[in-house]
């Protein structure tokens, strides 16, 4: 796939975040069509075999109405293999940690996972445009005091 550019420094990082994800996807739809046409040679094959319509786990018939709807499969919808969700999680999440718990003002102990609902509260202790950048634990008004 070419993204036309000279470069693969692009004007904008985003547009390279784009093109990673258009690719991602392209791959994807054809991994599963890959798969599909897969099944339909099955199914062709089946049909010189003369087992086409007939379940491969109990050997029943295959309702019409199911192979209207899939006409390769090869199963009953009993007998049909669950297809079962990735439990694969992104590498980040491996070096992610949870913000440390504070009792400060505004702080909360966290529940075992962090979202944006605490997410200010902890960027907050480490200043913000309108306020002294101070490192953490560092009380400004005991300085003056």
């Amino acid at each position: 796939m070419s993204t036309g550019e000279l470069s693969s420094v692009d004007n904008h990082p985003a547009d390279t975040g784009t093109e990673t994800f258009e690719r991602s996807r392209d791959l994807g739809i054809n991994k599963a069509l890959t798969e599909e046409l897969e099944e339909i040679e099955a199914a062709l094959q089946r049909m010189k075999d003369g087992t086409y319509g007939v379940c491969i786990a109990s050997k029943q018939n295959i309702p019409y109405e199911r192979l209207e709807a899939i006409p390769y499969t090869a199963y009953a919808v009993e007998y049909s293999p669950g297809r079962e969700l990735s439990s694969d999680r992104p590498v980040e999440e491996q070096v992610m940690s949870l913000p440390p718990a504070g009792t400060g003002e505004g702080r909360q102990e966290h529940s075992g996972r962090f979202d944006d609902a605490g997410a200010w509260n902890s960027v907050e202790d480490y200043g913000s445009a309108s306020s002294p950048v101070t490192p953490p634990g560092q009380d400004v008004e005991k300085e003056n005091s």
